[in-house]
């Protein structure tokens, strides 16, 4: 993505960007040492445009997690455009699953370009919080959600979601674990109250 000092991205040049950013996902949780080379030729962009987007490892990993970040938390918007506050706050637990299990294939990628000494931090959650926080205040407007439950609540609940393994049935496991979450964030919430 851009920064305010640099001019925007032809729609060419946005999609190959992209496009490296899906195959990278892929590529580097599959294996933290994937060759950038080969992330390159899957993408279909040379060399030259590939280096021009990510001049380093480190530049590619860190802005496919601060890809999937942003992802997960412009999701939650989209979701409260479509459905009930509850039933948006749900979907998006969903979505941020999806994105720990991606993460966890990621981890070692992340170890690698954040582990040593001089190296960039990892970007924070905060985007993910702030999602969070949206979502919970709609629900507890629409009397869905109870009151007083703040976005770090939410988070050390759902902390369970990094534990799974996202090589055994994690989404049967996620799916349960999250509902369970629900169950407790609806539970004395003014609107639900004879359901």
């Amino acid at each position: 993505m851009p920064t305010k000092d640099e001019p925007p991205r032809r729609s060419d040049a946005q999609r190959n960007r992209e496009r490296i950013l899906e195959v990278a996902l892929v590529e580097l949780t599959h294996c933290a040492d994937a060759p950038l080379s080969v992330i390159a030729k899957k993408a279909g962009v040379g060399q030259g445009t590939f280096y021009r987007n990510f001049p380093n490892r480190e530049a590619l990993v860190l802005e496919i997690y601060r890809h999937e970040i942003e992802q997960v938390a412009g999701s939650a918007a989209q979701l409260l455009r479509t459905r009930p506050p509850d039933e948006a706050l749900r979907a998006w637990m969903d979505r941020l699953a999806e994105f720990a299990m991606a993460k966890a294939g990621l981890a070692d990628a992340i170890r690698q370009v954040t582990g040593a000494p001089g190296s960039p931090a990892k970007p924070t959650h905060t985007p993910v919080t702030s999602a969070a926080e949206v979502l919970l205040r709609a629900g507890e407007e629409a009397g869905t959600i109870r009151p007083g439950i703040t976005a770090e609540d939410f988070m050390l609940a759902i902390a369970g979601l990094w534990q799974l393994d996202p090589h055994d049935d994690w989404r049967s496991r996620a799916a349960r674990l999250l509902d369970l979450v629900m169950d407790g964030l609806r539970a004395g919430a003014p609107g639900t109250r004879g359901r």
